[in-house]
């Protein structure tokens, strides 16, 4: 949303496969963006394996009409396949529509570890690399890595309203996989949500990844990355207040540390 609304000029396309997360987002955050920033924005249900099945959420498809003939680039306008607003109103699936290319694509909230073997994440890219500008665009993810991250911990941070707490199950060496699972404790509400959040990852290497973005097409590979506080120090600490300070730097070496931290970007 901060995207949407740092310029007038910019579109947003978002893809999930959860339609229970999609529907709560339509329901409690759109009505409160403004019809501005609503009108830029569309919503797609299904699998990033096969984005071009995916469907169209929400009812304000009007909203593809605009999308589709918006200038991306000064000069240079981006028209789609439909021909009248009728059309579009009978659109279903991303295949039927011919976005502009993006900017930029994001894989945050360590989504790619959700892809658990290489041939998935290649394609995954592929289809990411398709999808962006191939002048300059850039796809960006996030890792997490470190001596602690391979093996079970537990850590919680306390909120005004509710303490979280994040823990990781046994790590599988072999498979390279663990279960990440987020509980809350709803403080106003006297109330244990657990499991409210479970993940099967399989926790990628920073050369894997790098591999498998080179093997799907990006020109290069870049690494920003930092040092995390260790997993004995932040066991239960107070909101974001430890580590803040501690800066994201582009990196070709780094050293094994307890806990890092890092931000991945494929060049088109």
């Amino acid at each position: 949303v901060e995207w949407l609304h740092n310029d007038a000029r910019r579109t947003a396309v978002g893809l999930d496969l959860d339609s229970e997360a999609l529907n709560w987002c339509l329901e409690n955050n759109l009505n409160r963006i403004g019809a501005d920033v609503d009108s830029r924005l569309s919503l797609f249900h299904g699998n990033v394996l096969q984005p071009l099945e995916s469907k169209l959420v929400g009812s304000n498809l009007d909203k593809i009409t605009k999308n589709l003939t918006s200038k991306d680039n000064e000069g240079d306008s981006t028209a789609g396949t439909m021909e009248s607003p009728n059309d579009v109103r009978n659109v279903k699936h991303l295949k039927e529509i011919e976005l502009p290319e993006r900017d930029i694509v994001c894989a945050f909230n360590y989504s790619c570890c959700c892809l658990h073997n290489r041939k998935e994440l290649i394609t995954y890219f592929k289809h990411a690399l398709n999808a962006i500008s191939k002048k300059g665009g850039i796809f960006a993810m996030d890792l997490y890595g470190g001596t602690s991250s391979e093996g079970p911990l537990r850590m919680q941070r306390r909120f005004p309203n509710f303490t979280y707490m994040w823990e990781q199950a046994e790590f599988d060496v072999i498979q390279r996989k663990t279960r990440i699972s987020l509980h809350f404790n709803l403080h106003k509400h006297n109330k244990k949500i657990r499991h409210a959040f479970s993940y099967s990852w399989r926790l990628w290497s920073l050369p894997e990844v790098k591999d498998c973005l080179e093997e799907a097409g990006f020109s290069s590979v870049h690494f920003w990355i930092r040092n995390m506080p260790d997993s004995e120090d932040i066991r239960c600490i107070d909101g974001f207040s430890v580590g803040r300070d501690i800066k994201y730097e582009e990196a070709v070496s780094f050293q094994q540390q307890d806990s890092w931290n890092a931000y991945v970007v494929g060049v088109a």
